[in-house]
């Protein structure tokens, strides 16, 4: 009788370790899916950030491009202004070609 005993509740303590095992392990990937949701928020946070600062870039730089083709246009009418100046001065000297 003690024998049939000692089974038994060897039996009852592996079929309860095994139950709690099983409850262990579905709470700990519960934990884990709610910790990868999380790291998954971040990092898509991370990455709009980013996208919004290279948005900010691109805003930037087409004000340059604006800038710059203003600035050349510009240059060009100085340039010619230039010419026209050189050539006045050149017939007041007498000295053109």
């Amino acid at each position: 009788m003690t024998v049939e005993l000692t089974v038994v509740i060897s039996i009852a303590c592996a079929l309860l370790g095994a139950g709690i095992g099983v409850a262990t392990f579905k709470k700990n990937s519960e934990k884990d899916a709610a910790e990868e949701g999380k790291n998954d928020g971040v990092f898509l946070t991370e990455i709009g950030y980013i996208k919004a600062g290279i948005d900010d870039i691109k805003r930037k730089q087409d004000k340059q491009d604006e800038q710059y083709i203003k600035i050349a246009e510009r240059l060009t009418a100085v340039e010619e202004s230039a010419k026209q100046a050189h050539h006045r001065i050149n017939r007041l000297e007498g000295t053109e070609r």
